[in-house]
């Protein structure tokens, strides 16, 4: 199985990074690859180049980090628009502590916020739903979240909460700006 088929978690591609010399957390950069295919389908050359220059680099260091970096791609664009609703931002998992997981989501959000920005003009935000506008509204409060937190389990349900609602947000943009992708009012009319 090619590298670009297999399921992608936030390990591997950190690992990837770090391959690159880069000590960053890919959450930035998936936040902004979750806005960029909801707001412009960006493809996986320029997805590539972007992930390139954001870990200083001219290209991959070899053909597997370019299967991982694409596959990442590929992973995030299918979840988005699939009609099972299964997409989940690219974030620091259980094996980390909860602040960091906190400050991965605020990453994703810095990511995803910054594309918001600077793609989505006034015309395009008065297109949007009023759930829509209030979910990015409340996305925009998300990146001064507190991410000094201990390890309890009120604090691990208000995470998982927030990071639910980072999760929407970026379906609800993409099921907007792509109508009729996923298709998630299918009815059960039987077929003749």
């Amino acid at each position: 199985m090619s590298l670009i088929n297999e399921r992608q978690d936030f390990s591997d591609v950190a690992d990837v990074f770090l391959l690159h010399g880069s000590m960053q957390s890919p959450a930035f950069l998936d936040g902004r690859l979750s806005g960029l295919l909801a707001l412009r389908d960006v493809t996986a050359e320029a997805w590539l180049e972007e992930v390139c220059l954001s870990l200083g680099v001219e290209q991959p260091r070899d053909p597997a980090s370019a299967e991982r970096l694409l596959g990442w791609r590929r992973q995030t664009l299918e979840a988005l628009s699939a009609s099972d609703l299964n997409y989940t931002p690219l974030l620091p998992d259980e094996l980390f502590s909860l602040a960091e997981q906190a400050q991965g989501l605020k990453e994703w959000t810095l990511g995803f916020m910054e594309v918001i920005e600077d793609v989505a003009d006034e015309t395009l935000r008065e297109r949007w739903s009023k759930t829509l506008q209030e979910a990015i509204d409340d996305l925009a409060g998300l990146v001064q979240i507190e991410t000094d937190i201990d390890d309890s389990p009120e604090n691990e349900n208000d995470l998982f909460a927030l990071t639910e609602h980072a999760r929407m947000a970026a379906m609800l943009l993409y099921t907007e700006q792509h109508p009729g992708m996923p298709q998630v009012e299918q009815t059960d009319a039987p077929v003749h």
